[in-house]
């Protein structure tokens, strides 16, 4: 399948190598991106190698970059190869994320500490590093995704919703400081998707949940994905400091 160049431009997505990381990167390479994928470790390798074939059949480059962005140092050292394997980086959607669910007074330090490094700590690291190289072009799309519970607050994930209301501080802040620069920094909060991380909870909790969505019905990574597309483009170019919800209306 051919596609039509985005004027080579690149995307790196943290967590891309299953769920919706993998939509959006599928969704950017059909927009001509050139994809970096991020993957945590060595049990995503396979996945993240089966995506790279799967961008490259669309059309475009694309290269995989095994890095816990957990980790100052390795997202420094990450970006720096990525940077000198496709000479720009134009777009950053900090993606990556897990959960450790618990109600409060049962919660060990480390379930807390554990996904706010990775879904909170992550963001700082990746855009501190990026932003240098984004002032540098004085363009760059930067585009976190939060969800639903760090807006709304949901029972059982204090740490979770505690770290995805983080990132829509800080998308918040990095659009004031970046702005002048041309960088444009917004955030996504996706509700119910259908994805791994999801498909563990018990029918009774999805079923509960499903009555409370106006459109009735779960989202589909996809549905996100398109979201990535737009705030991609050039028909986003005077949109920052934003936090589009996708929940099928969830909460109205």
């Amino acid at each position: 399948m051919n596609v039509v160049s985005n004027l080579s431009k690149v995307a790196l997505i943290t967590g891309a190598s299953s769920g919706l990381g993998k939509a959006m990167a599928i969704r950017l390479a059909k927009d001509g991106f050139n994809i970096a994928v991020n993957y945590r470790g060595e049990a995503e390798q396979q996945d993240a190698l089966d995506l790279q074939k799967q961008l490259q059949e669309i059309g475009v480059d694309a290269d995989i970059f095994m890095c816990d962005v957990s980790s100052f140092s390795a997202c420094g050292e990450m970006i720096k190869c990525v940077k000198e394997r496709f000479n720009t980086i134009d777009v950053l959607v900090n993606n990556a994320g897990i959960t450790k669910d618990g109600l409060l007074a049962r919660m060990t330090e480390e379930q807390f500490d554990i996904v706010t490094d990775v879904n909170y700590k992550s963001v700082f690291n990746m855009t501190r590093h990026i932003s240098g190289v984004m002032i540098k072009q004085r363009s760059g799309r930067i585009i976190n995704i939060s969800s639903v519970a760090g807006v709304y607050g949901n029972a059982g994930q204090f740490n979770y919703s505690a770290s995805k209301a983080g990132i829509i501080g800080m998308t918040l802040t990095c659009a004031k400081e970046l702005g002048g620069r041309g960088i444009t920094v917004n955030a996504i909060a996706p509700g119910f998707i259908q994805t791994p991380m999801t498909d563990v909870l018990s029918d009774e909790l999805k079923e509960k949940m499903l009555e409370s969505i106006s459109l009735k019905r779960f989202g589909k990574p996809e549905d996100v994905a398109g979201a990535v597309s737009f705030l991609s483009g050039n028909d986003s170019s005077y949109i920052t400091g934003q936090v589009l919800i996708i929940d099928g209306g969830l909460k109205i």
